[in-house]
């Protein structure tokens, strides 16, 4: 080992930057047998033996062993950082399956207790698995901050014992004023991974890397849907159970667990023969608990050609597309009426309803006929005077046969658009406060959903910048989540003012079934993932930013701010941090974009970098724009240099890019404080060389209308309605924080005209002001903001 680490010294200089330095030598190893034999694990708990191995330790167990187990929640897995191929018997209780490519990447970490942690922070491996050649970033170290360019991905050589997979490493060629603060050349134990100047190349684990310019989610394999478990039945329940295409009624008399298989025990109604009594044993996922009293017992034939939809019933309030409830059993059950008219033998008016949960008894059939298409165990056919108007809706509307958008008849049999579906306007400055404030307003929260429920709210609500994902063409497999997003979240959203959580988990069991994360349902996520995954891998919409680097574009979705160590800012505006961060990255705009989606800068996910940032109702973009005609800042002609070091100069403007036309540049330039600055010549654009003063130039700005703001790990969002300043909403869809007995919270849109008071005060004044003293919810979007939303109002006319 004291040899090794003197061979690093050696190569990698010994410098006083340490990464390269860390790298762990039991973890670098020659890859020898491919990760598709293996199945990888970590510990996420310290197992009481062997006692060396702690929680964070990470080991691999061979496939065909994993499989073979029988009866036995045990696996004999080898440590990765054991230096012998010794297995261990392991409960599985302690571990959690990796993937392979989570695995590469943990391994790079020096120890258990770090990769424990990384583990967890699930957004980091997901951005680091994308991370490829080429990409810019940033390294970090300590509390250092340098860019770079990926070079090189993937493992270094280390010790010969044999293991199935090696840390993934990142080769780092350091740029700019960066440069030379490296430990090598891009060589690293005697081997050339690439090739740059001395000391002017790192290799450092994911942990020390994060990304320039935000990189989209790589989707992970579906994860297979979960089992019912058996404590969702308890002996004594009343249940309904499926056999073929008979349907009957019983009580649980207890559950089992046979080779794996869950079965329930039913004391039935009646036997099969029709007589009363008998006792049955069933799969667990053929029962449902509750009595469904439907019409008749349905086939499950997916196969029948669809048939047309009847006209709804004139006698009625309720017609097709009515949200409506009705009681199964001892519970209400909520869904929306897909189908109305008359079936074989049934003289009454009958309704075919897609239930919101699997209370259902088919998938749309009726004895073999298709009326309407849903999941299975989401269709419903009883009589249409058993349906009741949804309550949650009454306070909303006194109409109850307002109609959601209606499909088509091709997509409602398919399941599928083949064609544009109607949009519902965003709400108006006019109808906010008679559609759209109060409690049960919003979007209702559920099961961790704020993050969702913020970055909807504040994408639709009242603007229309991203409409084109709600009827742009999309891929067969993937229009029935834009159906969702559309008819079930967008449109009740804008005409009714209020958006139902089971709909919005809806979308993520879609999301999580197209295996773009494994926890959609579940847990906390951010904003920025769930607009990347819907944006680009499930509707494939044009980047919204096109960044100009060195000459070459990069594309993206957000942007997240980055700021040098000595930016000087102390309560900064928006423009401020983003022309810093242009100016610290050197980028520019290729092009002005319709929607602008900006994260804050953070330090990590828990720690803000500033106390308070203060909105910019208008962001000025003309100076960050790589083409297009500038004024000088001193005397208004065309300007033709750029003073990079001019930029943080007390002298100037606090905002703004400095742009000089020649005499005054040299004019600027001649001051003994400014002798050694390096202007440089801007790209003046063809049809403008020439001209002394560009009198036609127009100023690009961009709007603000929405921000998302975080503190305890809980999402809210402000939403800039209307032109006057008091114009501000404050959304929150768990406003009680708590919820119900089923587990939905009571949302929220309450007005907010304090913000305006607060943005037309001094900023001494306002930096003066003590966050807990401050008015109404003002505080949070001053103190607590993670996300700014910009649009143009004339690019969104073309895209």
């Amino acid at each position: 080992m004291k040899r090794e680490e003197k061979g690093n010294r050696g190569r990698l200089g010994g410098e006083t930057f340490k990464v390269a330095q860390q790298l762990p030598t039991t973890s670098t190893v020659v890859v020898t047998m491919t990760s598709t034999e293996h199945v990888y694990f970590i510990l996420t708990k310290r197992p009481e033996a062997p006692g060396h191995l702690k929680a964070g330790s990470i080991c691999y167990a061979p496939e065909i062993k994993y499989k073979r187990r029988v009866h036995s929640n045990k696996v004999n897995v080898t440590p990765f950082d054991s230096q012998t191929n010794l297995d261990y018997a392991i409960d599985l209780d302690y571990m959690t399956e990796l993937s392979a490519e989570h695995t590469e990447l943990l391994l790079a970490l020096p120890d258990d207790k770090e990769r424990l942690q990384w583990f967890q922070e699930k957004s980091a491996l997901q951005t680091a698995v994308g991370l490829s050649e080429g990409n810019a970033i940033i390294v970090l170290e300590g509390e250092d901050e340098m860019k770079g360019i990926i070079r090189y991905v993937g493992t270094v050589s280390g010790p010969k014992y044999k293991r199935p997979l090696a840390g993934k490493f990142f080769g780092i060629e350091l740029q700019g004023a960066d440069k030379g603060k490296g430990t090598c050349n891009g060589r690293y134990l005697y081997k050339d991974y690439f090739s740059c100047e001395k000391k002017c190349a790192v290799f450092v684990p994911f942990s020390k890397v994060r990304p320039l310019v935000p990189i989209s989610l790589t989707p992970t394999a579906p994860e297979p849907p979960p089992q019912q478990q058996p404590e969702a039945l308890l002996p004594g329940d009343r249940v309904t159970y499926f056999i073929e295409d008979k349907l009957g009624h019983g009580m649980v008399v207890d559950v089992l667990k046979e080779d794996g298989e869950r079965f329930v025990r039913i004391s039935t109604d009646m036997d099969e023969n029709g007589k009363m009594g008998g006792e049955l044993k069933i799969l667990l996922h053929c029962v449902v608990k509750g009595e469904v009293s439907a019409a008749e017992p349905e086939k499950m034939d997916i196969d029948t050609p669809p048939t047309k939809s009847k006209a709804s019933d004139p006698d009625t309030l309720l017609s097709v597309n009515s949200l409506v409830e009705v009681k199964l059993a001892l519970r209400r059950s909520y869904g929306i009426i897909r189908w109305i008219g008359n079936l074989p033998d049934k003289e009454q008016t009958m309704a075919g309803l897609e239930l919101d949960e699997d209370m259902g008894v088919s998938d749309g059939t009726f004895k073999g006929e298709r009326y309407f298409c849903c999941p299975p165990k989401r269709g419903l056919f009883l009589k249409l005077s058993s349906c009741r108007p949804d309550s949650r809706f009454q306070s909303l509307s006194a109409n109850h046969s307002e109609k959601m958008p209606q499909l088509e008849d091709t997509e409602v049999a398919m399941g599928h658009s083949t064609g544009r579906l109607e949009t519902v306007p965003p709400i108006s400055t006019e109808q906010v406060s008679r559609i759209l404030t109060g409690r049960m307003k919003g979007i209702q929260g559920h099961c961790n959903s704020c993050y969702m429920d913020a970055a909807l709210f504040s994408l639709f609500s009242c603007s229309s910048v991203l409409d084109s994902m709600l009827y742009k063409s999309t891929e067969p497999q993937d229009a029935p989540i834009q159906r969702t997003l559309l008819c079930d979240i967008v449109n009740p959203l804008r005409s009714k003012g209020f958006v139902d959580g089971r709909y919005v988990m809806k979308l993520r069991q879609q999301l999580e079934k197209h295996g773009y994360s494994h926890s959609f349902t579940t847990d906390e996520k951010d904003p920025e993932e769930f607009l990347i995954v819907i944006m680009h891998h499930i509707l494939s919409l044009d980047p919204l930013l096109k960044l100009s680097a060195g000459g070459k574009v990069q594309e993206s979705y957000c942007y997240q701010i980055f700021l040098d160590q000595n930016h000087s800012l102390v309560l900064p505006t928006v423009q401020q941090l983003l022309e810093h961060s242009f100016h610290s990255g050197r980028l520019k705009l290729a092009e002005v974009p319709s929607c602008l989606i900006l994260q804050m800068p953070r330090f990590g996910k828990k720690f803000k970098m500033f106390d308070k940032i203060i909105p910019s109702l208008e962001l000025d973009v003309t100076d960050l724009l790589s083409d297009g005609p500038q004024q000088c800042i001193i005397c208004g002609n065309m300007a033709a240099e750029q003073c990079n070091d001019c930029f943080k100069d007390p002298v100037f403007s606090c905002t703004g890019f400095k742009v000089f036309c020649r005499m005054c540049s040299t004019q600027v330039h001649s001051h003994q404080q400014r002798r050694s600055h390096r202007p440089a010549a801007l790209d003046v654009p063809k049809e403008y060389v020439g001209h002394h003063s560009p009198h036609t130039l127009t100023r690009d700005k961009l709007e603000l209308f929405a921000v998302l703001c975080i503190e305890t790990s809980h999402y809210v969002s402000f939403i800039k309605y209307g032109p006057s300043p008091e114009d501000w909403l404050f959304f929150d869809s768990m406003a009680d924080r708590e919820g119900g007995t089923d587990g939905f919270n009571i949302p929220e849109v309450c007005v907010c005209p304090e913000v305006g008071t607060y943005l037309e005060m001094p900023p001494a004044e306002l930096a003066s002001q003590a966050p807990r003293d401050m008015k109404g919810v003002a505080k949070r979007l001053f103190c607590d903001a993670y996300m700014y939303l910009y649009q143009s109002t004339s690019m969104c006319l073309y895209r």
